[in-house]
């Protein structure tokens, strides 16, 4: 008897991965950049880490806050259809089983072999069956709001994280120069491990993160150095 082998495809990593790219992502770009601006107001390193710190609880929050409302409104949106699909299932069966067997035909299978399908399958797991084929439901995708909260909250903290141990380690006098190159190097990183997860090309999620990073240290850098100055 031959042995059973289930595959492992990236899709299956799409939720988290993306909860955790994004986080991280935000982490670095909005702690950096608000160190960054503290620093070039001529702050000292005191005052540049209790701003970094303040900014990383509160975008944390706001990542797990925001994440799992909006993975929450996916999660009711797919339990009414699934409830909605229950009781068509439960009133019309026979249009539900022409209603997929007509999804296979346009997938290619003969009418006939369509409809045999369709039968075995709602047989076995009719809502599962239309959930799956019909409204394009499947385990991989299926929204989780308290693992997406998590994973955001955890990955923005990491990320937010790396700026604040170089406002420590760094001179205070070179805080702006270290704070952004090391963040941009942290950011290049980051796009490139994202890439390699989800397959995708590493030069161009690099160069995508570093540029909108880079972007945003400038103009609170511009800001906090004005700032400084009039002040």
């Amino acid at each position: 008897m031959g042995r059973t082998h289930k595959e492992s495809h990236r899709a299956e990593r799409i939720g988290w991965l993306r909860a955790a790219v994004l986080g991280a992502n935000d982490g670095i770009v909005s702690t950096s950049s608000l160190v960054v601006g503290v620093a070039a107001a001529s702050a000292l390193r005191s005052e540049v880490l209790i701003a970094g710190v303040a900014g990383l609880v509160a975008g944390a929050m706001s990542m797990a806050a925001g994440e799992y409302v909006s993975v929450s409104s996916q999660a009711d949106t797919e339990k009414a259809d699934l409830e909605r699909e229950r009781t068509e299932l439960a009133t019309d069966a026979e249009f539900e089983l022409q209603e997929l067997a007509s999804i296979y035909v346009e997938r290619g299978l003969d009418p006939a072999l369509a409809k045999e399908v369709a039968a075995q399958l709602m047989v076995h797991d009719a809502l599962g069956a239309h959930a799956r084929d019909e409204l394009g439901f499947s385990e991989s995708t299926v929204a989780r709001p308290v693992q997406a909260a998590l994973a955001s909250a955890a990955s923005f903290t990491a990320g937010a994280a790396l700026p604040l141990v170089v406002v420590l380690l760094a001179p205070e006098s070179s805080l702006v120069i270290a704070v952004s190159v090391i963040s941009l190097i942290f950011l290049a990183v980051l796009g490139v491990l994202a890439a390699r997860a989800g397959g995708a090309p590493a030069l161009r999620a690099a160069v995508r993160v570093t540029f909108w990073g880079a972007l945003a240290m400038a103009l609170t850098a511009g800001i906090g150095a004005l700032f400084g100055t009039v002040v």
